[in-house]
């Protein structure tokens, strides 16, 4: 029997990939659907493929933005240089390894150096890398280095915390468990800068906030 070589392995298998290059999200889907042995005619699922392609594109659409665009002319130069935290930013992003969402709330820190930036950037910042296929610990650090890279401040801090229906829906099925992840940089590697930060997120107002 004539043995085949990797280049003949790669011509039989071109026209499968071929096939998958060419078929359109909503009939990647249709057939997801057929694999899970579901009818992708009957009433109720034949508009999900284009459903599901059209909010995979939504929840994903941070790969078509870039931090510095999001937070160009909304540097301010302040004579200030004291903490500034927004807290408590929603945030929802798909976990890479199941598709799955994970949710929860950012928190943000940073020393100004001569420069601040619009409070509502900072949010719309978290957007750019939410709406990304995320692990939590990855997301973090990104918002870190990106504020950091971008505004220069004296130090940034990130703190997310988060509930995962990885860990909810299937696996361990635990429905309380939250992950908790941060990253320091700059001044915040400090203890004392890193403990105000902190016991900043811990206090709670009068008026609720």
């Amino acid at each position: 029997m004539k043995s085949v070589g990797i280049t003949s392995m790669k011509q039989l298998e071109r026209p499968e990939s071929a096939a998958l290059e060419q078929s359109s999200f909503e009939e990647l889907v249709r057939e997801m659907l057929a694999r899970l042995g579901e009818d992708p005619s009957r009433e109720g699922l034949t508009e999900t493929p284009r459903r599901v392609a059209k909010s995979l594109e939504y929840l994903t659409h941070g790969y078509q933005q870039q931090p510095a665009e999001v937070l160009n002319g909304a540097l301010f130069s302040v004579d200030y240089d004291e903490m500034v935290i927004v807290k408590d930013i929603e945030m929802f992003s798909l976990c890479e390894h199941h598709l799955l969402p994970f949710f929860g709330k950012v928190h943000i820190a940073y020393l100004p150096k001569g420069k601040v930036i619009g409070l509502s950037k900072l949010p719309r910042l978290v957007e750019v890398f939410a709406r990304r296929l995320q692990v939590q610990e990855r997301l973090t650090t990104q918002l870190a280095e990106a504020i950091q890279e971008i505004i220069q401040p004296q130090g940034v801090g990130v703190v997310i915390e988060a509930r995962h229906l990885c860990m909810m829906m299937r696996g361990v099925e635990k429905q309380h468990s939250a992950a908790i992840t941060s990253a320091m940089l700059g001044a915040f590697r400090q203890q004392s800068t890193r403990n105000e930060f902190l016991s900043l997120l811990r206090q709670k107002t009068s008026n609720g906030f």
